[in-house]
């Protein structure tokens, strides 16, 4: 069909959300975009007298597109080099969506974006537009061509899954930028003994350098272990600062709607680093290092204002 300048309109009033849902499904803002451009072009050569309430269909037809990415990337992702995770968001970011509910917030975090990679497709479509878009299981059947007793049955399964992998909970804001400030002062005394006591026993920290920048394939697991590498990661020394490809600046800010690490060389991000914090400790460490998914939260660095650094390790 002919798009006329209201038709545009319409659809970039929707836009914003589209690219929240997408961002969540995904878990990359470049293939969300992409995915939502898609949608754009699938409404251009529509039957628009078919269309009854472009919100939902536009929803649908963004929804099966992810689907289809997402069946894609699971074998692409075989072949990765080293730890896949997702792309971090910068605060202020427009695809972040709406965080207004505790379950809008969970499914946004850093940790809950990397286990739904444990889900089926179809379990984590379900579980994104109810949890975070709080869409009726009769509407999620529509769009997933199931009935709304199968809906319901995938949207508990997801949920499980999301739950067993979350057995600890989170702490408020303040408190957990205070935690992060303490694990970042500890990791530059040189000692591992402060970093210990700031982590659970079972505390994993993975990395994703994409082939492109240096990150272990495996996970450090424990607390031990993850104090050890955390101490050596910010240990001073000319071999670091070459790594980095200049002095780097750390600061504090946040990323998917938590407080976050975010290093910085000469303006450009170079890694950022989501931490889990919980009431009993730092349980998770998940840099991402991959230049490539790191340039959309240069340009948001870039665009914002933002304060020195907390410290320059080197």
């Amino acid at each position: 069909m002919a798009l006329t300048v209201q038709d545009v309109e319409r659809f970039e009033a929707s836009r914003p959300r589209l690219e929240a849902i997408a961002y969540r499904l995904l878990g990359s803002a470049s293939e969300a975009e992409d995915a939502v451009q898609d949608t754009f072009l699938r409404w251009q050569g529509a039957d628009a007298d078919r269309i009854e309430v472009l919100e939902a269909w536009l929803t649908k037809v963004l929804t099966n597109l992810c689907l289809n990415q997402l069946t894609s990337a699971r074998a692409r992702r075989e072949t990765y080099v080293g730890q896949w995770l997702p792309e971090p968001l910068l605060a202020g970011d427009p695809m972040l969506g709406p965080a207004d509910t505790v379950e809008q917030r969970d499914s946004l975090s850093y940790a809950v974006l990397a286990l739904m990679e444990r889900l089926s497709p179809n379990e984590r479509a379900v579980y994104v537009l109810r949890e975070a878009f709080g869409h009726p299981h009769r509407e999620i059947a529509e769009i997933l061509d199931i009935s709304e007793a199968a809906a319901q049955q995938v949207f508990h399964r997801a949920k499980k899954h999301i739950a067993d992998g979350r057995t600890r909970t989170e702490i408020d804001e303040a408190a957990a930028r205070r935690v992060i400030e303490e694990f970042l002062a500890a990791a530059t005394s040189g000692r591992t003994e402060p970093l210990v006591r700031l982590l659970t026993q079972d505390a994993i920290a993975v990395g994703d350098g994409g082939g492109k920048f240096p990150a272990r394939a495996k996970a450090f697991e424990g607390a031990l272990a993850v104090a050890t590498f955390m101490r050596g990661l910010f240990k001073p020394g000319k071999a670091q600062r070459a790594l980095a490809g200049g002095s780097p600046g750390i600061h504090v800010t946040a990323a998917n709607g938590a407080p976050a690490v975010v290093v910085v060389v000469d303006g450009r991000v170079i890694g950022v680093m989501c931490l889990e914090v919980t009431g009993e400790g730092i349980a998770g460490i998940r840099s991402q290092v991959n230049p490539d998914k790191l340039e959309r939260a240069t340009r948001r660095w870039s665009a914002s204002g933002h304060g020195e650094p907390l410290f320059r390790p080197f």
